[in-house]
């Protein structure tokens, strides 16, 4: 497992705890923290982690190198000698993995070229822009020998992963029983990130249009509607929309809808019909469908996971 200052403690020490329990009855992984120059670093909070080995000099085969995530990858990912020797250490590696913005690490060193990968929602727009094929929405993706994870306990499902690669279902299934946690959970990133994918748009016209949508997600958004508004053609509309926000218009009135109900999922106890009806949805059962096309999640599961921790 490689570190380094400001690494997210809960990326490393999710997956060790995966394949510390895996070692259970039988010695099945080796975890060892490696650094540049075998020094220990800082993760989350000040905590200081010690390493047990120098990346620099490592030399043995590797059966996984996993890079982990923190607010200190951007440099990481800029630094030449821990992306050659990442490079080098992962031509020694049966395979190689990233945990959240460890992916951003990988892209770094060139690890992810010509390869599907996934990171934290927040920061898949700039895994994207270093030419990486993103799969946003993904809890985690494999990838031939690479395999990349969503944010922070997104390494917790990749871990577990691997050890049913390795071993089966039936130790990933007793791991995940012992760290009461779902062996795979369901619904992909979206459920987390609904208010953010939306990426900004520099033409005015559109920028308040998207803003009216939200205000008011019941109104009868159509094309025709939503162009007037622009002040376009209806085919010149469609055509600007689908460039600058990256869907088509109707997809996106779906998700600003979906965004509205899952506010009043989150934070009021109404019934499913008058949810639909006040975030624009004509009925619940055409909310349902939206959510789990948008989301991959049931309205009542969203409700369920989001609105309180049950300690009332």
């Amino acid at each position: 497992m490689v570190g380094y200052d400001r690494t997210a403690l809960l990326d490393l020490a999710g997956p060790v705890e995966v394949f510390q329990a895996a070692n259970h009855g039988d010695q099945r992984y080796r975890v060892t923290v490696a650094t540049l120059g075998g020094e220990p670093f800082t993760a989350t909070a000040g905590v200081r982690i010690e390493a047990g080995a120098d990346l620099r000099t490592l030399d043995r085969p590797i059966d996984t190198l996993l890079v982990v995530g923190g607010w200190g990858y951007d440099e990481a990912a800029c630094d030449p000698v821990l992306t050659t020797n990442l490079r080098r250490l992962a031509l020694k590696s049966r395979r190689v993995a990233g945990v959240c913005t460890g992916a951003v690490v990988l892209a770094g060193a060139g690890l992810l070229q010509g390869r599907k990968a996934t990171t934290h929602w927040a920061f898949t727009g700039e895994l994207a822009a270093r030419g990486v094929d993103v799969e946003p929405d993904a809890i985690f993706v494999c990838d031939g020998q690479v395999s990349t994870s969503a944010g922070v306990t997104a390494g917790i499902d990749l871990s577990l992963a691997m050890v049913e690669q390795d071993h089966g279902p039936a130790l990933a299934r007793r791991i995940a029983q012992y760290l009461v946690v779902f062996l795979q959970r369901s619904g992909g990133q979206s459920q987390f990130s609904v208010h953010t994918r939306t990426p900004p748009v520099s033409d005015d016209a559109l920028r308040a249009l998207l803003d009216a949508i939200h205000a008011d997600p019941t109104r009868e958004w159509t094309v025709p509607v939503m162009a007037r508004r622009a002040m376009m053609s209806v085919r010149h509309f469609a055509r600007v929309f689908s460039r600058n926000v990256g869907i088509s218009p109707a997809q996106y009135v779906e998700r600003a809808r979906v965004e509205a109900a899952a506010d009043r999922l989150a934070s009021t106890g109404d019934g499913l019909d008058l949810v639909a009806r006040e975030s624009g949805f004509g009925s619940a059962e055409t909310l349902r469908r939206a959510f789990l096309r948008v989301l991959g999640v049931s309205p009542g599961s969203y409700r369920a996971r989001f609105r309180t921790t049950g300690v009332a």
